[in-house]
């Protein structure tokens, strides 16, 4: 295999989205849509990176049910290389559940991955010379505590930088020993008060680039606070920025966040400037917003830079 991948490590399962075409009534049936795609953050960020032409190699756990097979297929077409995905054949695939608003943003979901517990220390030490050879580690938090200090042993084993979605505002906390060892991490505004045990609001440009640059203190190379459409701030060592949210139609929320984790990581393993790197994620976000897809099918590199915010 050559020696020019990413190495993605987390969560894969089905994702199963129902949107009311009216404001949700309980205890009642709703009118709407329910689709079903394939999902997990971890994979999600590897097809936007498999999309964009990067090389990408994935760490998961799916069971050997007709679930399992479809989300490795899914990820076998569009190049994501799943030699080494872990089978469970007790295991159920992970499941994303969710009721979206008719507006198309999340109203609540459960989601169910607790195969993602056989990405376990042995799993990986046994898959150790994968990160010898990585251009860089892309995790989410799905990981047991346990795992992800092997990762971190593991990348600073190597020297490959880890780049980490916080998942979601009761995971993210697990990230705090290790801010110290990221590349990137990409929390929302919810997930910086688990991160940075911060009292107050982040939903502006200055607690936002405040937020980031506190995170930037903390040790992390590259730290974007997403604040949806109130836009994002990003801080680095040589500075920081804030970009506006693109004036978008929502059709479908999910995966916007991941969209804009893969389109950013292919801009910074391209060498572009941070402030590139943070427009080609923007784009990518607002394109995935406007879909009913999870993982944009068009995304391509020229789509991102036709679309690329000013």
């Amino acid at each position: 295999m050559e020696d020019d991948y990413v190495l993605v490590i987390g969560s894969s399962g089905v994702d199963v989205k129902g949107r009311p075409w009216d404001d949700v009534e309980w205890h009642i049936p709703n009118l709407g849509r329910v689709r079903n795609s394939v999902g997990g953050v971890a994979r999600n960020i590897a097809e936007n990176l498999a999309r964009l032409e990067v090389q990408t190699v994935l760490l998961t756990a799916v069971g050997k049910e007709t679930a399992g097979r479809r989300v490795i297929r899914t990820c076998e077409r569009v190049g994501i290389n799943c030699d080494y995905v872990r089978y469970i054949p007790s295991g159920r695939t992970g499941t994303y559940m969710a009721l979206l608003q008719p507006n198309g943003q999340l109203h609540v979901a459960v989601s169910d991955f607790q195969i993602i517990d056989y990405v376990d220390p042995d799993y990986l030490l046994e898959h150790e010379y994968l990160f010898e050879e990585a251009r860089l580690v892309v995790i989410d938090t799905t990981l047991t505590n346990d795992a992800l200090e092997t990762v971190f042993e593991l990348a600073g084993r190597y020297g490959v930088g880890v780049s980490a979605d916080p998942t979601n505002p009761t995971l993210a906390g697990k990230l705090c020993p290790y801010l110290g060892q990221l590349f990137m991490v990409v929390p929302n505004a919810a997930e910086t008060e688990t991160l940075c045990n911060i009292g107050r609001p982040v939903n502006d440009r200055e607690s936002g680039t405040g937020v980031a640059r506190d995170l930037v203190q903390l040790g992390v190379e590259v730290a974007v606070v997403t604040m949806g459409g109130n836009g994002l701030a990003y801080a680095h060592s040589n500075g920081s920025g804030y970009l506006r949210a693109i004036n978008t139609e929502v059709v479908d929320a999910t995966g916007a966040g991941d969209a804009f984790s893969g389109a950013a990581i292919f801009g910074l393993l391209n060498g572009v400037p941070v402030d590139e790197a943070m427009r080609l994620g923007i784009t990518a976000a607002s394109l995935t917003l406007a879909s009913q897809h999870t993982v944009l099918p068009e995304l391509t590199q020229e789509l991102l830079y036709d679309k690329l915010a000013v």
